[in-house]
This record gives structure tokens, C-alpha cells and sequence, in this order.
């Protein structure tokens, strides 16, 4: 799941390279995923109205349904 939300992230920017992403797993089984990236593409990552990191969540969702899993995408500034 980290590699999907980065190659997305990496994507999407201008600065590909300052993109990381953690990976943090709860004692409950839920997978928490952690997006930074440079602070001039941080809109890119958001997108209007929020519509570009609605559709990463969602993706990050479908995945994680797949694996009987739960997953949640922060993204950091």
C-alpha cells in the first residue's frame, strides 16, 4: 500500500524526490500511512477541494479492503 500512495504522490509533483511516506501499523491490524512532501507541492498532493487526496484515500480503501485490512493516508506538511 505504501508503494501505490507513493508512486501517486511522486506523480504528482514537481520534486519527486522530497516525497516520503511512512508506514505505521495499530495494534488492531489498521495500516496509518504518513504523506510529505515539499511545501510547493502540497497543492498538487491536496488538489481542489481536496478532490486529488479524496481519490488517493479511496484507492488506499479499495486496496486495503482487498487485503482484509484498514488503512487511513495523513498527509503531513
Amino acid at each position: 500500500m505504501k508503494e501505490l500512495i507513493e508512486f501517486i504522490a511522486r506523480s504528482l509533483v514537481e520534486n519527486p524526490d522530497a516525497v516520503t511516506v511512512t508506514e505505521e501499523e495499530g495494534g488492531d491490524g489498521s495500516i496509518l500511512l504518513q504523506l510529505v512532501a515539499a511545501p510547493e507541492d502540497m497543492g498538487r498532493i491536496i488538489g481542489k477541494q481536496g478532490r486529488t487526496a479524496k481519490a488517493m484515500r479511496t484507492l488506499l480503501n479499495a486496496k486495503a479492503t482487498r487485503e482484509d485490512k484498514r488503512a487511513s493516508l495523513q498527509i503531513l506538511e
